[in-house]
């Protein structure tokens, strides 16, 4: 791994334009200056336009572009499905009758308007635009009973409106239960300044696990206590039935299907765009006989940094450049899992797509490569951020009230399993959203809610989160980014009968974590029996989730919501626009058949 040589390099003499933009602290597109000119070329990634660079701290300012993108999101549902591997899943939920749903594209600046149409049969649903800020736009963030009232089945519709303040990589997905392990999912792409040149983008490459079963079915197994799938680890979830990338693979069982191509123009550099998507599955990404060179994680630009593999735990993006400078041919792209077995399994023991050179003869590539070392479900975090944040070391305790415990809990009596925070696990009201509650002034949330109401005085929110179970988990914040001041070393036996909690040792650990432009995303890995420091700023008003993005675990309570800026909210949004929503669902719910049994996340 090697970290290249300064973005500086990169932008030459791009950097004498000057075009004075006034930063405000919210986006309203009368006070942004337009986008006048595309500075951004093959040779100079680094420049956007006059006045927008690769330097450009977007949680100042952005461009206006003057466009808007409208797309419709129309949601079906199938019974006994063909999948893209020839193979039946008993239930599906496409988007626009596909899957992976419709790329959402646009660029740096643009405004999008999605409407979202849901003529499922009986489920509500919600769009949640994942890693999207929504500054002042917390009720565009779509969380069923956070943010909005389920929107109804057979024909109900929501239209969502945001700015793109961000530009990179990331995807979308229902925020109704567990829904989306039935399909409801689709990619991102915001295209923006990079911090390296490249010929060519090719766009979004989702690699996600995929499962037969419905999520219904899966969930019910998955919440069983007796589930002896993994011994000490009641409710462990079955292995994914496949993994698709950009939603294909062949039938690792049989006939069926086809490997997905990733297409390469001898002598070119390429940007690719790697999600993670799945319902359970964390893994590492390879490609035999080359390096990918990363220049963004989730919505944050980094300096260039050279790798042979990256771990994806559920829910990160790596914008990364590859270089077709072998021989053409055809190579593999690899996915491995950890040997620990603690980030997630697969029916497929090889998953696998084929990156292609033009000119290539058809036919599977031939080395099968090495695997990568296992990173126990680790994610890296030696990345540098270009746009720098320094977090106040002072204001860190790492106890009391900055602390989140996340344990196991099983309910026998109930032949229930839950994860909790703070000894609850959440139980959202699918009629009655926290926005709701901010609207009609009424501040008696149930303690279900798990709400965690930040003083409007603070300026930055610590947390160490505690993991005192043996299963790591994607952690994933709402509304904002947040600084990694550091975590505990992974454990390569977690499941071992010696394995125990790792706790935060303040007179020795707080010396190891990283004030001063720390690694920085919104989804990260909370270690197996360890614990995770993060750190954001206090500056978007809403009510913001904090989960794991395993989708079983969140609908088994695992997150809390941070109330933040609370009596700024109604001042910097409309909360009437939740009532029209709320409304239509509170009249379907008496004749839902299937009432919520979950967190409802």
């Amino acid at each position: 791994m090697m970290q290249l040589p300064s973005v500086l390099a990169c932008l030459g003499q791009a950097l004498l334009f000057s075009l004075p933009v006034t930063a405000s602290s919210y986006y309203g597109e009368s006070e942004l200056s337009p986008r006048t000119r595309n500075c951004n070329t093959p040779s100079n990634r680094a420049c956007w336009t006059d006045g927008f660079d690769i330097f450009t701290d977007w949680e100042s300012k952005t461009p206006v572009t003057g466009v808007t993108r409208t797309y419709t999101l129309t949601i079906t549902e199938v019974d006994n499905y063909i999948g893209a591997d020839g193979q039946v899943k008993e239930k599906a939920m496409l988007i626009n009758g596909q899957f992976p749903g419709p790329v959402i594209t646009a660029d740096w600046g643009d405004r999008l308007n999605i409407t979202v149409i849901n003529n499922l049969r009986t489920n509500g649903t919600s769009i949640h635009w994942h890693g999207i800020r929504h500054l002042n736009s917390n009720i565009n963030d779509g969380v069923s009973g956070v943010t909005e009232c389920p929107i109804p089945p057979n024909g109900g519709s929501k239209n969502y409106t945001f700015l793109a303040t961000q530009y990179g990589t990331s995807w979308y997905h229902s925020h109704y239960s567990s829904q989306y392990a039935n399909g409801i999912v689709g990619s991102i792409l915001i295209r923006g300044p990079a911090s390296l040149p490249y010929d060519i983008d090719l766009g979004a490459f989702p690699i996600t696990d995929w499962y037969y079963g419905s999520a219904d079915n899966l969930y019910a197994r998955v919440n069983d206590p007796n589930n002896p799938f993994i011994p000490g680890a009641p409710g462990a979830p079955p292995p994914s039935s496949n993994i698709f990338f950009n939603g294909s693979n062949i039938n690792p069982n049989g006939t069926g299907g086809s490997y997905a191509e990733v297409v390469l123009t001898p002598g070119k550099r390429h940007l690719l765009r790697l999600i993670n998507p799945s319902v359970d599955n964390g893994y590492t990404v390879s490609i035999v006989g080359h390096a990918m060179t990363v220049v963004a994680n989730d919505f944050v630009p980094v300096n260039a940094y050279t790798t042979h593999y990256l771990f994806l735990g559920v829910g990160a993006r790596y914008d990364v450049t590859i270089d077709a400078s072998q021989p053409v041919s055809n190579y593999w792209i690899n996915v491995t899992f950890s040997g620990t077995g603690a980030c997630g399994t697969s029916n497929n023991p090889h998953p696998a797509a084929i990156l292609k050179y033009k000119g290539a003869r058809d036919g599977n590539p031939k080395d099968p490569g090495v695997p990568p070392p296992d990173t126990l479900c680790a994610d890296q975090t030696d990345f540098t951020p270009i746009v720098r944040r320094k977090a106040p070391r002072s204001q860190f305790t790492g106890t009391g009230s900055q602390s989140l415990a996340v344990t196991l809990a099983v309910d026998s009596a109930a032949s229930k399993v839950f994860w909790k925070v703070n000894n609850t696990a959440i139980n959202v009201l699918w009629d009655k959203p926290t926005l709701e509650f901010v609207l009609q002034g009424n501040t008696s949330y149930p303690g279900s809610e798990n709400i965690i109401t930040i003083p409007d005085s603070s300026e930055w929110s610590f947390w160490l989160v505690q993991n005192l179970s043996p299963i790591p988990h994607p952690i994933h914040l709402h509304g904002h980014d947040f600084v990694i001041l550091g975590r505990s070393a992974a454990l390569s036996n977690p499941l071992g009968p010696d394995a125990k909690p790792v706790p935060f040792n303040p007179d020795t650990d707080i010396n190891t974590l990283r004030f001063d432009n720390p690694p920085r995303r919104d989804a990260t890995m909370l270690p197996s029996f360890g614990w995770l420091a993060v750190a954001f700023k206090n500056d978007n008003p809403g009510a913001w989730l904090f989960h794991c993005h395993v989708a079983w675990h969140v609908s088994q309570g695992l997150s809390v919501q941070f109330l933040e800026k609370a009596n700024d909210i109604g001042k910097v949004m409309d909360l009437n626009q939740v009532e029209p929503n709320c409304n239509a669902w509170r009249a379907y719910a008496p004749n839902d058949p299937f009432p919520q049994l979950d967190s409802g996340l």
